[in-house]
């Protein structure tokens, strides 16, 4: 018998046992679900750590020096982080040495950011990310505005007490106005609003438009950090080629200053993007591992299920075994009729489990923080999970079923 022929037979027995086809199905698609519900969100979380939310505070092809490191996506122990404390300040008097052996092709910036006290006359004090910045900070973020202008470098250069503003900061301090040319107050002192940055979104709930964006030489800057102590610098070069050395170029300038000897390690910190996502990239695969965990119990009861009814099955239908063995069936033709029974049943519930997995992985990422994205390798794992089940749960069936005498089938009633 032809593969065809024999899913053929098995649709025409679905159809007519519809119950115990529910049922069947029913186990495989729960499984399934679950299945692509868990890939797609362990894959979506992967693609907007990678590609989106380390990449806005660390981005392309550039490094930040600083103190400690600004992203920790593993665990620290108490040690390592009481000898982060104890390292030196990266401080103002850091900036030109390294600023002056730097490529003329390679861009950088400094800054100090701690969350202060702000308020307007539109709206109550509330506590904000406050940036003092200054070099080509915006270049560097990519960062433009949806409204208004970026601090020229003459403003830079004197402190002109102006500000550019994320999306939530305006809508929270200028309620139905226009923020430009408008006050808002660091810590009492007043600014001019010049500026409002295109929406930057959010990140697993937390706003990324909850800032104040100022120029260093700014007052603002001595409410942040201590006398000359900024919180680091930002260095992208110009490909990644350049970028390991103009690394380089850098660590032996702030070891110089900070007069270390061969063989003592960097008292401080130099991180990429990538190095902040090791630790990421490292649970990555046991997060989706420990997340399939629960769809395999599923699949392992839906496959218990198929086989029991198949059982059932070849016990409702011997005198039809008997019948096919006496007109001259093989044991191998009665073996795939069964087995592909039990297949196309467990592929068209794992049919209904993705489009449902694909339903719930949109609907999660809807109603919580978590992002989901639909990798097309997990429609190609939801339909091979569903055949491997169903073949697997159909082959004691379909040998029981093979191994009946036919003379003995036929007696049955």
């Amino acid at each position: 018998m032809s593969y065809l022929e024999a899913i053929r037979l098995a649709l025409a027995q679905i159809r007519a046992q519809k119950l115990k086809s529910f049922f069947t199905l029913l186990g495989v698609a729960i499984g399934v679900t679950f299945l692509i519900a868990v890939v797609s969100i362990v894959d979506g979380m992967g693609k907007y750590m990678e590609d989106d939310l380390v990449g806005k505070i660390i981005t392309k092809n550039s490094f930040q020096l600083r103190r400690q490191p600004n992203i920790n996506m593993g665990d620290v122990d108490e040690s390592e982080w009481r000898a982060w404390r104890a390292r030196p300040r990266i401080t103002e008097d850091d900036i030109l040495p390294v600023a002056a052996v730097l490529p003329p092709d390679v861009k950088w910036a400094y800054e100090g950011t701690d969350a202060l006290s702000v308020e307007s006359r539109y709206a109550n004090p509330r506590k904000v990310l406050v940036q003092c910045v200054d070099g080509q900070w915006f270049e560097i973020k990519n960062l433009g505005v949806q409204e208004g202008r970026l601090p020229s470098p003459q403003e830079y250069a004197m402190g002109t007490p102006v500000a550019v503003i994320g999306e939530e900061t305006k809508n929270h301090f200028f309620p139905g106005v226009s923020p430009i040319g408008r006050e808002i107050r660091i810590g009492n002192i007043p600014y001019t609003v010049i500026g409002v940055a295109e929406k930057q979104g959010s990140a697993f709930g937390i706003s990324m438009d909850k800032f104040l964006i100022v120029p260093y030489k700014t007052p603002a800057h001595r409410l942040v950090n201590r006398f000359k102590v900024i919180d680091g610098m930002t260095i992208q070069a110009s490909s990644e080629t350049q970028l390991a050395g103009t690394m380089e170029i850098v660590r032996q300038v702030m070891r110089t200053r900070h007069k270390l000897r061969p063989g003592q390690s960097d008292d401080f910190s130099m991180q990429t993007a990538d190095a902040a996502l090791a630790f990421w990239k490292k649970i990555r695969g046991f997060l989706v591992l420990a997340g399939i965990a629960l769809p395999a119990i599923g699949l392992l009861v839906g496959s218990i299920v198929i086989m029991n009814i198949m059982l059932v099955a070849v016990a409702e239908r011997t005198r039809e075994i008997g019948v096919r063995k006496a007109l001259g069936a093989k044991r191998a033709d009665i073996m795939s009729q069964f087995i592909a029974e039990s297949t196309t049943l467990a592929i068209i519930g794992a049919s209904f489990g993705i489009a449902a997995g694909f339903g719930l992985a949109k609907l999660i990422a809807a109603l919580s923080p978590l992002p989901a994205s639909v990798a097309p390798w997990s429609v190609i794992l939801g339909v091979t999970v569903g055949a491997g089940v169903g073949i697997i749960s159909g082959v004691y069936p379909a040998s029981r079923a093979s191994r009946l005498d036919p003379v003995a089938a036929l007696r049955q009633e």
